[in-house]
């Protein structure tokens, strides 16, 4: 299907959003009034403009406070009409969108605003152009779109049809049964669609509506569903967004158009309007990468963990740490980083590479080129929208090839085959005390501006499933934070954003080791020199009053500052290292416990940024 996307989604200038459209792949796009009227080019070099670029001009928008007014007003209203409509074909946009009145003359009269648009529609045939009439959710009189469909109908005017709007319909009702009587509108008499997201919010729809919408797949309406129940009709316009959001409208307008049409492609495969390579859900987590100038203090950590340096790269100065399941890449290369220490880079396994890899491609995240040497293993990574490489991996499976062979092993390597052999099944060191079996989940504070990006890209590209979305107290304001998993929880990525665009919580990563009893591992990693980031006292009197422990239990976890939570599933005792440069180690053990310790997160954020 052809896609469009409203010149408001974008920031900068017109000329800015124009480019952006185009370099991303959209079809065409909707002129938001006042873009135009902002613009130094006149409407015929804006038309040649989109016309160099492949845009078509799908529509322009909003007509407002039109109908259903005294016949004073009207009069007023058909002259500015008929100056928009001029403007319009010097445009080259044929179709206008017309809002449900919000005028606060306007009267709760059907008969009389479908006579109105009528006379509106029949000035608009005269200029060669539609009028598409939208039900705001907070119209003054008509505020849904089947209201908004009996007026249209009842004009019955050629010029005249509906536009259907997902963030006005589905922010005003989630039920599935709302969206039947879209079958009652004929395809021909839909003259536009305009497709938005929102987060799942209780407040004022108009506020909502001008802050907080995303793009499809970003938030929390079924607009699939919606679209489904529109292409039934015979719909076959574009398939345009129309999101005001705060965000989008301060980031770089490339990378949002790139987000935008690739929400689209998501929307149509999931419709049945498109076939792309199918997802290839990732079922491990291969390794991290850490990127450093320095490998000495990370270094350090890694050790007094448990972990073992077991191999390093034949032709990068790359280093392998290993226990258990999990591995740690510790990279010096090009790391001339004033910030230090930090994660650069995460293998998946993929049971499918180079589908996972085409995938990708499909959906606008292009395989990064790499430099390799001619004996290394070809290894597919895509750039995440904070930058994060992800990489796709099959880890000694001999039918593909194998990033582990770009290793040599160091003498401590019969150690570390050892971990991965007996660890991750016992939980056990390699010297028999309880150790990391693997990563339980790696936690990425995405940039301030690509939240939303990042929850997308993790979705749909990477074929991960996203969990509710919470937000976390931070000392100095609101962390939002959102999971994605796949289906046996064998790979989770905590995604979330600091509290404010330039809060300096957006620079630290962490990587999270399972284990079977974190206060062995905790104590062991203090003996062996390392530092675990120091709780409250007052942490733990507040846990002795909501929870019953065995003797000496919580003593234990004062003593290491480890954290507890439970949920319906089962208890989580979790601790934290120091953070070096902007990465930090959590030691988790779960006993069936499904979530990252949302409860003891703001007492974490507090220790962190004291210990700063």
């Amino acid at each position: 299907m052809r896609t469009s996307i409203a010149t408001v989604s974008l920031s900068g200038s017109l000329t800015e959003k124009l480019t952006a459209a185009s370099r991303a792949g959209f079809d065409g796009v909707e002129i938001f009034e006042n873009d135009l009227l902002a613009s130094p080019l006149t409407p015929e070099e804006i038309r040649a403009r989109c016309a160099d670029l492949g845009l078509t001009v799908d529509l322009y928008q909003p007509m407002r406070d039109i109908e259903a007014v005294p016949a004073d007003e009207f009069a007023r209203n058909l002259r500015r009409a008929r100056h928009k409509f001029e403007v319009m074909r010097r445009l080259g946009a044929d179709t206008v969108l017309v809002c449900s009145s919000v005028h606060p003359r306007a009267v709760d009269d059907d008969a009389l605003a479908a006579e109105q648009l009528g006379q509106l529609s029949e000035a608009a045939q005269d200029f060669g152009i539609r009028v598409a009439y939208e039900a705001l959710a907070w119209g003054r009189h008509v505020s849904t779109y089947d209201h908004a469909w009996r007026i249209v109908e009842a004009a019955d005017h050629p010029a005249l049809g509906t536009c259907l709007d997902s963030f006005h319909i589905l922010s005003r009702s989630s039920d599935p049964k709302d969206l039947e009587g879209i079958a009652d509108i004929p395809g021909e008499k839909i003259f536009f669609l305009q497709l938005a997201d929102a987060p799942l919010l209780a407040m004022d729809v108009l506020q909502w509506s001008r802050h907080y919408r995303c793009f499809p797949g970003q938030g929390g309406f079924d607009v699939a569903a919606l679209v489904r129940h529109v292409l039934r009709t015979g719909y076959d316009g574009p398939l345009s967004l129309e999101v005001f959001n705060d965000v989008f409208r301060q980031a770089e307008a490339g990378p949002t158009a790139v987000d935008a049409l690739r929400s689209l492609l998501v929307l149509q495969e999931e419709v049945g309007r498109s076939t792309p390579p199918v997802p290839v859900a990732p079922t491990g987590v291969a390794f991290a990468e850490l990127v450093t100038p320095d490998a000495g203090p990370v270094s350090a950590v890694l050790g007094a963990l448990g972990f073992t340096r077991t191999a390093r790269h034949r032709s990068k100065p790359v280093d392998l740490w290993q226990q258990g399941g999990a591995r740690v890449l510790v990279n010096t290369q090009g790391s001339a980083r004033r910030e230090g220490t930090g994660l650069a880079a995460i293998g998946l396994e993929s049971p499918d590479p180079t589908g996972a890899a085409h995938r990708a491609e499909a959906l606008l995240a292009p395989v990064l080129p790499r430099r390799r040497a001619p004996q290394d293993a070809p290894l597919d990574a895509v750039a995440a929208p904070d930058g994060t490489e992800v990489f796709f991996c099959a880890t000694n499976r001999p039918e593909l090839p194998n990033w582990r062979a770009d290793f040599a092993d160091t003498g401590h390597a019969e150690q570390g085959t050892q971990d991965v052999q007996q660890g991750s099944r016992r939980g056990e060191h390699a010297s028999g005390d309880p150790g990391v079996t693997r990563i339980d989940h790696l936690a990425l504070v995405q940039p301030w501006h690509h939240f939303d990006e990042a929850t997308l890209f993790h979705r749909g590209v990477l074929g991960l499933r996203p969990q509710e979305s919470v937000d976390v107290a931070d000392p100095y304001g609101l962390m939002r934070s959102r999971a994605v998993t796949n289906a046996d929880g064998s790979v989770r990525i905590a995604l979330s954003v600091g509290a404010a665009p330039t809060d300096d919580t957006v620079h630290a990563q962490h990587i999270a080791l399972a284990t079977d009893d974190v206060v062995a591992v905790a104590r062991r990693f203090r003996e062996h020199g390392g530092r675990l980031l120091p709780i409250p006292a007052n942490y733990y009197d507040d846990l002795a009053a909501r929870y019953e422990f065995a003797d000496g239990e919580l003593e234990r976890y004062r003593e290491l500052g480890i954290l507890y939570d439970r949920d319906a599933y089962g208890e989580f005792r979790h601790c934290y290292t120091v953070t070096v440069g902007r990465v930090f180690f959590e030691l988790a053990q779960r006993d069936g416990y499904r979530g990252y310790g949302a409860q003891n997160a703001p007492v974490r954020l507090a220790a962190q940024h004291l210990a700063q």
